[in-house]
């Protein structure tokens, strides 16, 4: 059977870590959401790592990060440590997809070269800030269309501009499978953003987009930070003539200041549980509990909360966890 004809019945959804720092209860959370998610709808589920970071990509740590995800529980059909059709499951090996893609839009008259730095950018006038990612692009360079013909344009390596891709105004919206209806305008609140960056490497959310379209994505389950970013995601969907997967983000752990759950605070990585002899069902009860799928200070494997999980309804709040939370997971207790 075709491989297409067999994803196309199959709910398909991924993890996919950056192998820059340890996994903390936070990543371990929305991993164990995305496979409960893949394995309740009798799914695939994959894991692809997302490298391109490469100043931040500490040797080793990819490894150390699927270890530890065994030893929480999850599994997975593909990957780069078992293969599977849609290899490379490492982004730093998948270039050519992605300069594909640059040609596509280069082609359509979509992209631009771009040698603002960000100090320019923030510097502009007409840059209102938008949010945590910042000013909104101001168009400084939109006239510098990227011609298709010029191979140099368009070759990895690095080079004095980014490349951007030009938004037109205009809402875009989806329907997420936690958050609801969404409406996000990117002309207004990001404005043009940067493809591939001046280093060489595809952005994020070039990257992204190529590969879940190219993996056979079905479902996209990840943290409610990068909600903003599906509304990008789904015009590239739409330029490159891309599939669009369903979303659905998961409330996010927040640490006792209310920021996203981080070093910073203390965060407990999957890594010290281990290394403390906390059993992995303690740490993937808990982590179950927080989403109500499981009761305090339960004990349970992952798979024993697939049954779980189907039809069950996440809240939208994010979980805060305090200091004495973090404290208790170190120690191996029942507390949250």
């Amino acid at each position: 059977m075709p491989h297409g004809a067999k994803f196309a019945r199959m709910v398909r959804g991924r993890f996919a870590p950056s192998p820059t720092g340890a996994l903390h209860l936070g990543n371990a959370r929305t991993a164990l959401l995305a496979w409960l998610h893949a394995r309740a709808h009798g799914g695939a589920f994959v894991m692809r790592v997302e490298d391109l970071d490469v100043g931040r990509v500490r040797p080793g740590i990819m490894q150390t990060q699927l270890d530890e995800l065994r030893w929480l529980g999850l599994d997975w059909d593909e990957g780069p440590d078992v293969g599977g059709p849609c290899a490379p499951y490492v982004q730093s090996r998948r270039q050519a997809l992605y300069d594909a893609a640059l040609r596509r839009l280069a082609e359509d008259g979509r992209l631009f070269q771009c040698t603002c730095s960000r100090r320019d950018i923030a510097q502009a006038a007409s840059a209102p800030h938008a949010g945590e990612e910042g000013p909104r692009y101001p168009g400084t360079c939109r006239a510098r269309l990227v011609d298709p013909s010029v191979p140099s344009l368009l070759a990895h390596g690095r080079a004095h501009f980014a490349l951007r891709v030009r938004v037109e105004a205009g809402d875009v919206c989806f329907s997420d499978g936690v958050m609801g209806d969404c409406c996000f305008d990117p002309a207004a609140e990001t404005g043009d953003f940067v493809v591939r960056r001046k280093d060489g490497a595809a952005a994020y959310q070039l990257a992204v987009v190529v590969d879940d379209a190219a993996m056979r994505m079905t479902h996209v389950v990840r943290g409610a930070d990068l909600l903003s970013s599906t509304a990008r995601q789904i015009l590239l969907c739409r330029a490159l003539a891309l599939p669009v997967p369903e979303f659905v983000h998961v409330p996010l752990m927040l640490g006792p200041d209310g920021e996203r759950l981080a070093k910073r605070h203390g965060a407990v990585s999957l890594g010290e549980l281990r290394e403390a002899g906390v059993p992995p069902e303690r740490v993937a009860g808990w982590l179950a509990a927080t989403c109500g799928l499981a009761q305090p200070g339960e004990a349970v494997a992952p798979a024993g909360v697939v049954a779980r999980f189907h039809g069950a309804r996440l809240s939208t709040a994010p979980t805060t966890v305090t200091q004495a939370g973090l404290a208790r997971r170190r120690g191996g207790g029942a507390g949250g």
